[in-house]
C-alpha cells in the first residue's frame, strides 16, 4: 500500500535509478523523504518473500533534500546545506550512498567503493575514491558497534554471525587439476543460466508494466497475487521431500526448534529433519548461511537443492516488478548456491573441494552472468566469506560466466533501464553512428525553438507552453540581415524571470547590475513550479524580457558534419544536456542554428526509429 499509494517510485531495487542519476539522466522523484521512508519500512522480508533488501534505501536522499530543485515540500532550507547547491555534489552524495548501501548490506566496505566504481558511476575521480572510502568505513564502525550491543539475540536476528555474514574461512582450500572441469562448469552455468533469468525477467516486466498501467487497485492485486503464491510455494514444496535421519554427530542441534539453524524439523517425525524446510524456512541470510555451511556434503539432498533452484526461480522472476522495495542480489546468490551444490554433487567423482565452497562460486558464478560485474563482486565475496585461498578460482569463475552471459543478452540493470526509458549513455557508441552525422540527425526532428536576446512575453509564455524543451537556443541580430547565435537559456531561468515580472516596456537590452539585484543565485538554482502556475495579464503579455543576462553565451556547439559517434562520446564525457548544432557555412540567408541535440536525441534505438536502414548495418557490426 505505501509502494502504491504513498511513494510508487520506492519499488524495486533503485539501483538502475541510480546509475541513470549519475549517468546524467534526471530521475524525478526518486531521492526525495517519502522514498527513504518507505524504503527503511518495508515488511517485504519480513513477510518471507523471496527478494533481497533494497539497498538503495541506504543510497538516495541526502542529494535531494538539500538540492534547491528538489522536492518542495520536503526540502531542507538549512544554511549549511548551500555547500551541496550544486550536481557534482550531489552526485558524490549519492555515489558515496551507493557504496555505503552496499557495505551495510555485505559488510564489504572496500566492496562497496568498487561497487559504486565498477557499477554506478559514470565518472570517477580521486576526491571520490577518499570520500566513498570515508562512507564505508564510517558504516563498518557503526555496524560493528551495534553488533556489539545486539549480543545474545537482544536486538532480534540483528547482527546474527557477527560482522563476516557467510564465514567459511576455516576450510582449507587446496586446487587439483581434476577441479578444473568442475569449476569451469560452474562458470559456464552461471552465465549460460544469468542471461536465461534475464531474457525471463524482462518477459515479466514487460508484462507487469501492462499490468501496472491499469492503475493502483492492478497493482496492489498484483503483489497480493505474488505474495499468496509465495506462501502456498514455501508451505507446499517441503512435503514433496522424504525426511533425513539426524547424525548423531550433530548432538542437540538436530533438529532445529529456533528460529534459525541448519536442521528444521516441519513435518518430520523425532530426531528428523526436511531439508528443504531448512532453505525455504529461513531468512534469506540464514538460508544462504545453511547453504554455505562447510562439511556438509551429505545434509542437503539432490532434489531438494533442484526444488529449491526452481521455487527461488519462480518467485524471484514473479515477485521483482510488483509495487515492493525489493533487491536482486540475495535471491541470485541463493540461486546460484543451490545450483552449486547440484554440480558438485552431481560431478562428485571430480569434485574435491568442499560441496559449500561450489554454493559459494556457483552464487558467484550466477551474479556475474546476470548483472556481469567482476572486479567489485570478487571482493565483496572474500569479505562476505572470509576466506582468501578462494580469490584465484573465485576470479576464473567470474571471468567465464561474465564472457558467457555477454554473448547472450546485456546485464540485467541494462535491460531493466530500457524498460523504465530512461536514457542511459553507454561509454562506447555503435559502431554504425559513425555513418551518421548530427545534422542529419537534427533535421529527422522538428525545428528547434528559438528565442531572441529580447523577446515579447508572449513568446516566451508560448514556447514554454507548448514545448517541453528544457532549453532554447537564444538569437541576436547585431545588425540588420544579420543572425547569430547568442547563447542557451534553460526552461527554470525563463519561469523565474516570469514569476519575478522582469518585464520591460520597451525592447532594450538591460545592464547586468539589474539582472544582480532582480535575480539571487538561490531563485535561479531553483526548479520547482511550471508556466501554468504564473498569471500573467494581457497587458504583461505585450511586454517585453530581456534574456541575455539569463543566457549561457559559452554552450557547447558542433558542426552538423561531426558524426554521431563523436557526438555521443563528447556527450557523456563533459556530462552535457543540451548540444547545439552550428551550420558549415555561414551567411545572412543561413540560419545560426542548426538544430539542438538532447540525451533523447542520442539513444541509439531512438535513431533507429528515425533511420530504420541503419538497423542492417548495426545487424552487420
Amino acid at each position: 500500500m505505501l509502494c502504491v499509494v504513498f511513494a510508487p517510485t520506492a519499488a524495486g531495487p533503485g539501483i538502475p535509478e541510480i546509475k541513470a542519476y549519475l549517468n546524467g539522466v534526471d530521475t524525478p522523484n526518486m531521492f526525495g523523504a517519502p522514498q527513504l521512508i518507505v524504503k527503511h519500512l518495508r515488511g517485504v522480508v519480513g513477510a518471507g518473500s523471496r527478494e533481497g533488501r533494497a539497498t538503495g534505501a541506504h543510497r538516495r536522499v541526502p542529494g535531494e533534500l538539500a538540492e534547491p530543485g528538489g522536492s518542495g515540500r520536503h526540502r531542507l532550507r538549512w544554511r549549511w546545506l548551500r555547500y551541496f547547491d550544486n550536481d557534482r555534489d550531489r552526485r558524490d552524495l549519492i555515489t558515496c550512498g551507493a557504496s555505503s548501501g552496499v557495505c551495510a548490506a555485505f559488510r564489504a566496505p572496500v566492496g562497496g567503493v568498487l561497487f559504486a566504481l565498477e557499477e554506478v558511476a559514470t565518472w570517477w575521480r580521486s576526491a571520490l575514491l577518499w570520500r566513498t572510502f570515508f562512507s564505508t568505513a564510517t558504516v563498518v564502525v557503526v555496524l560493528r558497534g551495534f553488533i556489539e550491543v545486539c549480543r545474545n539475540g537482544r536486538c532480534g536476528l540483528f547482527g546474527e554471525g557477527g560482522l563476516i555474514l557467510f564465514d567459511v574461512g576455516d576450510v582449507a582450500v587446496r586446487y587439483h587439476a581434476g577441479d578444473l572441469l568442475p569449476v569451469t562448469i560452474v562458470g559456464v552455468l552461471g552465465g549460460v543460466l544469468g542471461a536465461l533469468y534475464n531474457h525471463v525477467l524482462h518477459k515479466v516486466l514487460r508484462v507487469y508494466n501492462l499490468i501496472n498501467e491499469k492503475g493502483r487497485a492492478a497493482k496492489l492485486a498484483l503483489a497480493l497475487a505474488v505474495c499468496a503464491l509465495t506462501s502456498a510455494l514455501l508451505y507446499v514444496t517441503p512435503f514433496a521431500v522424504p525426511c533425513t535421519p539426524c547424525d548423531p554427530a550433530f548432538g542437540g542441534a538436530c533438529p532445529t526448534l529456533g528460529k534459525s539453524g541448519n536442521f528444521k524439523r516441519f513435518n518430520c517425525p523425532e530426531g528428523h529433519y526436511n531439508d528443504l524446510a531448512t532453505l525455504l524456512h529461513a531468512t534469506n541470510v540464514d538460508a544462504t548461511r545453511n547453504i554455505f555451511s562447510t562439511g556438509t556434503a551429505g545434509e542437503f539432498r539432490l532434489d531438494s537443492l533442484l526444488i529449491f533452484f526452481a521455487v527461488y526461480c519462480v518467485l524471484g522472476l514473479f515477485t521483482f516488478g510488483i509495487a515492493v522495495p525489493s533487491g536482486l542480489f540475495l535471491p541470485i546468490i541463493l540461486m546460484g548456491s543451490a545450483y552449486g551444490r547440484v554440480t558438485a554433487l552431481v560431478l562428485s567423482r571430480f569434485a574435491r573441494i568442499d560441496h559449500g565452497l561450489y554454493a559459494v562460486l556457483g552464487a558467484a558464478a550466477l551474479m556475474s552472468g546476470s548483472m556481469r560485474m567482476t572486479v567489485s563482486l570478487v571482493v565483496i565475496f572474500l569479505e562476505l566469506t572470509n576466506n582468501l585461498l578462494l580469490l584465484p578460482i573465485t576470479m576464473f569463475v567470474l571471468l567465464i560466466a561474465k564472457t558467457v552471459g555477454d554473448a547472450f543478452n546485456p546485464s540485467i540493470y541494462e535491460i531493466i533501464l530500457d524498460l523504465k526509458g530512461l536514457p542511459f549513455l553507454e561509454a562506447k557508441p555503435e559502431p554504425w553512428m559513425k555513418d551518421l552525422t548530427v545534422g542529419e540527425l537534427a533535421a529527422a526532428k522538428p525545428r528547434a525553438v528559438a528565442l531572441q536576446v529580447v523577446e515579447r512575453v508572449s513568446t516566451v509564455v508560448e514556447a514554454l507552453r507548448a514545448t517541453r524543451h528544457n532549453g532554447f537556443p537564444v538569437l541576436d541580430r547585431p545588425r540588420p540581415g544579420v543572425s547569430e547565435l547568442h547563447g542557451l537559456v534553460l526552461r527554470s531561468h525563463l519561469v523565474a524571470a516570469l514569476r519575478k515580472r522582469w518585464f520591460l516596456p520597451e525592447r532594450r537590452r538591460t545592464e547586468e547590475w539589474e539582472a544582480r539585484e532582480m535575480f539571487s543565485s538561490a531563485e535561479l538554482a531553483d526548479k520547482c513550479g511550471g508556466v501554468d502556475e504564473l498569471e500573467i495579464s494581457p497587458e504583461e503579455m505585450g511586454m517585453y524580457v530581456d534574456l541575455h543576462p539569463l543566457t549561457n553565451t559559452t554552450p557547447y556547439t558542433v558542426v552538423e558534419t561531426m558524426s554521431v559517434a563523436k557526438a555521443v562520446v563528447l556527450f557523456r564525457s563533459v556530462a552535457l544536456r543540451h548540444m547545439l548544432i552550428m551550420p558549415k557555412f555561414q551567411g545572412p540567408e543561413i540560419s545560426p542554428i542548426v538544430g539542438i541535440l538532447t540525451r533523447q536525441d542520442l539513444i541509439a534505438h531512438n535513431i533507429l526509429g528515425a533511420f530504420p536502414h541503419l538497423a542492417s548495418k548495426r545487424k552487420t557490426h
